[in-house]
């Protein structure tokens, strides 16, 4: 071998290694390919993802919506602040603002790739199939995913802003230099701003949370985005400008209507649109409070009424998602401030169990109130002022509740606004007993007449703070006449607060976490599991014993006779052939037809399932009938009930039952299982479209 030889040798060498590397590189791209087209992602394994998209979005929500307020609270209060700032801090303070804000670059880090390979990848799946909504789903959840990050670092910089430039006020300091006719005209105005912005969209009006209820109830479960935006900026305006009203109501309407959106652009079935739109409430309470737990449970104890295993991950994932962002837009502080507690000692366990009867008792009386007050201020009142008030437009009747909202602010502070600022003083022992009964009983009187006079807002907050003075007050009572024995005024005030939570909204796991979670106090689970339980099943009895009571599915089904629903068709005879028998089959609407014997009498049901094992033999066509492959059954009288059909149907394992027909008719009945299940849909339908559905009040608030 020369010497030139040896760099030729090394040359090949070099090139063959370089063809098998592309030849494996090569076959592992066409592999990969081949694996992406295979590709399935169908609605259950997208959802989790998507619930995590819809959290973004209502940790979002809840950051702009608390500018919102912000601004308009800011714009009540007055610009001097404004100029204060920016004569004197020359936006040294601005600057210190925006360092100090949570930016969180990791989120960007994060989130731009995945959904660029995201996008990427619906870019190389091909065409065609189950392959065309893969990539549409991709695709837009990778688009969504952006779009949160666009909005989140400007909401960032907003929130600075507002802190800078007085749009955030300290409501204990500032009422009391608020002169006397803004704190009248503020409000008043916010209500005729809201009655204006609502009047020509009544579907908008309610209070939030009955509205997803209703929605995840009854099936339907669409609610255009472009309403739950309406109705952040109306109860931005109504809080912001002194309303009586809560804030997790819009949140959870708003997230939960962005939910429904994308599950319907993603082309989910019914029950994932649930669980979805589940998400987005349960995001929207984290995001409010601060609390992915007390969220994540609220959306299944609440809304979705269960704790079935393929719910939790797409709403913990939500919840999550919308704690995240909430704590970069509104700081990570908790709403309350940690309290030291301790249980002093196990009879005071009595005292928690009459703090829950006082609880139960006070959320049946807003709940009651509030609906007393949306009736006077609709019309139907037995008064000649309520008929008045009803004929006048929605402007007028909204701007009167905000006056007299106003008014009740003279009496209590904690009228104004939401009033959550005055909840940390009432934990801290620091509020005077006679100032905690007043607080309870104007919050109460306050929040009704604002939202049912027409304001926008939630009762959930409200229902918090009004516990929260009452068990102030019952705290009060109970350490006076047993110090030694009972904790301090504070500590009933933190379990009364979780106490009416659990009331109104009859979900007692939800008032327990909320505050559990809240107040970051392992030892307080025990006084709020006994007066979250009892305050619930008080209000629940006691609403459920004045509300109307609703037709269940058993007593529908023992009220309707089967003639109204079976289908008449006419019975094959017992000699029918196999091939004539299989066209019939197969054109029949349920799938089964009625069976005659030899003499000419109901026999019972031929379904098209037992065409399954004879189907593909020729050879036993000529010899096979109807009655040979009929099974016996015995056959429903057309007067009997669908309770008694199911019955049967249960008993002989099957999903179809003859009906006799009068002597002489060519035709007889068939009553299906699928028809029952129709009918009880249909009905359930038309209750909800007359405003009937099955929803109680306490379910409602």
């Amino acid at each position: 071998m020369t010497a030139g030889d040896a760099p030729a040798s090394g040359q090949a060498v070099q090139r063959a290694v370089w063809v098998r590397l592309r030849a494996a590189t090569s076959r592992f791209t066409h592999a990969a390919l081949g694996a992406s087209n295979r590709l399935r992602l169908p609605g259950p394994s997208v959802l989790p993802v998507a619930g995590a998209v819809v959290g973004l979005y209502s940790g979002l929500a809840a950051g702009i919506f608390s500018s919102l307020i912000g601004l308009v609270s800011g714009l009540t209060f007055g610009a001097a602040s404004l100029k204060h700032t920016l004569r004197e801090g020359q936006f040294r303070t601005l600057m210190e603002a925006f360092a100090a804000a949570r930016w969180h670059p990791e989120y960007a880090f994060i989130g731009v790739p995945l959904a660029a390979g995201a996008l990427l990848l619906s870019r190389i799946i091909e065409p065609g199939g189950p392959r065309d909504e893969v990539k549409r789903r991709l695709r837009l959840l990778a688009l969504l995913t952006l779009g949160a990050l666009s909005l989140y670092y400007p909401l960032v910089a907003l929130s600075a802003l507002n802190s800078v430039f007085g749009h955030s006020h300290n409501l204990v300091e500032a009422i009391p230099h608020l002169p006397w006719w803004l704190m009248l005209l503020a409000p008043t105005l916010g209500g005729v701003a809201v009655g204006r912005l609502l009047r020509d969209r009544p579907e908008t009006h309610g209070h939030g949370v009955p509205e997803v209820v209703r929605a995840v109830k009854s099936g339907a479960n669409e609610l255009p985005a472009d309403r739950g935006l309406l109705k952040l900026v109306a109860s931005a305006i109504t809080i912001g400008s002194g309303g009586s009203a809560g804030r997790e109501g819009p949140i959870v309407y708003g997230g939960a209507a962005f939910a429904s959106t994308v599950g319907r652009l993603l082309g989910f079935s019914r029950k994932e649109l649930s669980i979805l739109l589940a998400c987005g409430a349960g995001a929207g309470i984290s995001a409010s409070f601060n609390a992915p737990i007390a969220g994540a449970v609220f959306a299944m104890e609440i809304i979705l009424r269960e704790f079935e295993l393929r719910v939790f991950s797409p709403i913990i994932l939500a919840s999550v998602a919308g704690t995240l962002v909430s704590q970069g837009v509104m700081g990570e502080s908790a709403m309350l401030r940690q309290v030291p507690y301790e249980l002093v000692s196990g009879g005071e366990v009595l005292a928690y169990a009459g703090l829950g009867i006082t609880c139960g008792l006070l959320a049946f009386t807003f709940v009651q109130l509030l609906h007393g007050v949306e009736h006077f201020f609709h019309g139907h009142g037995k008064n000649r002022l309520s008929p008045w008030l009803g004929s006048k437009p929605l402007p007028l009747r909204a701007g009167l509740g905000g006056l007299c909202a106003g008014i009740l602010a003279f009496a209590s502070p904690t009228v104004w606004g939401s009033g959550h600022d005055y909840i940390n003083l009432a934990a801290l022992g620091r509020l005077p007993f006679l100032f905690l009964i007043t607080a309870c009983l104007l919050k109460l009187v306050a929040t009704a007449v604002t939202i049912g006079s027409g304001g926008s807002g939630g009762t959930f907050f409200p229902a918090a703070l009004i516990g929260a003075m009452a068990g102030g007050a019952f705290g009060t009572l109970v350490h006076y006449f047993f110090p030694e024995s009972t904790g301090p005024s504070g500590a009933y005030a933190l379990v009364g607060m979780g106490g009416a939570v659990a009331a109104l909204t009859r979900g007692p796991l939800t008032g327990m976490m909320m505050l559990y979670e809240l107040s970051g106090n392992h030892d307080i689970i025990l006084p709020l599991m006994v007066t979250c339980t009892i305050a619930s099943a008080l209000c629940h009895y006691l609403t459920e014993r004045k509300a109307p009571k609703v037709q269940s599915d058993a007593d529908l089904l023992e009220a309707t006779p089967v003639r109204s629903l079976m289908a008449h068709l006419t019975p094959v005879p017992a000699g029918t052939p196999l091939r004539a028998l299989t066209d019939l089959l197969l054109t029949s609407e349920a799938g089964t037809l009625p069976v005659l014997d030899t003499v000419g009498r109901i026999y019972g049901t031929v379904q098209v399932e037992q065409l399954r094992e004879v189907w593909r033999d020729e050879s036993v066509y000529p010899l096979l009938v109807a009655s040979d492959l009929a099974r016996k059954l015995p056959a429903l009288a057309p007067d009997a009930n669908l309770a008694h059909a199911l019955h049967v149907m249960d008993h002989e394992d099957v999903d179809a039952l003859p009906v006799t027909a009068p002597p002489g008719n060519p035709t007889c009945g068939l009553i299906t299982r699928a028809a029952v299940r129709r009918f009880l849909f249909a009905q359930h339908a038309q209750a909800h479209a007359e405003g009937e559905y099955p929803i109680t009040p306490s379910e409602a608030h």
